[in-house]
């Protein structure tokens, strides 16, 4: 063996690591369509958690005081429904078209940012300033509704059930159950253990279906009547307020319904098969 073979053979290895990771990364950094409406989803929750904290500090350089504005929590949830709609329109444009390499990881991250930490900083800015409550609880509910958010994307990304369905309360309607808390009801320990009670919901193991078909219409729809609710209450026009209590009354009510009907089923499942056994 000549001292150019050994040369070859070591240079070998070395031109094999080179050319190895341009494949992937070349591929992972190219953005899809869907990239791009998840994009949307993590910038509109930016913006909604920018509105808050400058209503927060317009209004105490003001007053020194912080009395909740409806049109900075409308324009907020506003952002949160347009980025909710943009998570639900990112998979089906996956599926319909190309999905790049790192489309699943910008979903959750996406979402991390729009579903848990600017609700969890909604509640912050909602009961935190208002002296009803202890701080420290406060950031507790908050920081729940984070961590829950958390927990529950990386077991989405782990764990598969084999109805198909979602285990847990999906992040999106969890944002959506804190804000409508916020909406409609004024900070004290009973709301305060209601988002506590949300956040318990999104690690549990309650199966909520997945938005297909039809039903996927019927959730764009809702998003589009919520978002219309919220416009016509923060400009102030006659009827907003009835609209908007209508409207989280019955995202909140969706939102316990389900699992009552799931234990429902599954106490019917159980006299069914004793019946059997008997039989």
């Amino acid at each position: 063996m000549t001292t150019s073979d050994l040369g070859a053979e070591a240079a070998w290895p070395v031109e094999e690591v080179d050319e190895e990771p341009r494949g992937p990364v070349g591929k992972a950094f190219r953005l899809s369509a869907a990239d791009s409406l998840s994009l949307g989803n993590a910038l509109s929750g930016f913006l909604a958690v920018c509105v808050l904290a400058w209503s927060a500090i317009s209004d105490l350089q003001a007053s020194g005081k912080f009395a909740p504005d409806p049109r900075f929590f409308g324009t907020a949830v506003v952002l949160l429904l347009i980025g909710a709609t943009c998570d639900l329109f990112d998979g089906l444009v996956a599926r319909k078209f190309r999905a790049s390499a790192m489309g699943a990881e910008l979903d959750n991250l996406a979402d991390v940012i729009s579903f848990g930490f600017a609700p969890a900083f909604m509640v912050v800015i909602w009961a935190g300033f208002s002296g009803k409550l202890p701080l420290w609880l406060v950031l507790c509910a908050a920081g729940s509704v984070l961590l829950a958010g958390v927990v529950r994307l990386a077991r989405f990304a782990c764990v598969k059930t084999k109805s198909g369905d979602f285990m847990g309360l999906p992040i999106p309607m969890g944002a959506m159950t804190v804000v409508s808390i916020v909406l409609l009801f004024q900070p004290n320990y009973v709301t305060l253990a209601a988002v506590f009670a949300v956040a318990w919901l999104m690690v549990s193991r309650i199966e909520y279906p997945k938005p297909k078909g039809n039903l996927a219409a019927v959730v764009l729809g809702w998003m589009l009547i919520n978002v219309a609710c919220l416009t016509i209450w923060a400009a102030g026009l006659a009827g907003g307020d009835q609209l908007i209590k209508v409207g989280a009354t019955m995202q909140i009510a969706i939102v316990s319904a389900i699992p009552l009907r799931v234990l429902m089923f599954k106490k019917q499942q159980r006299r069914e098969r004793r019946s059997e056994n008997a039989g």
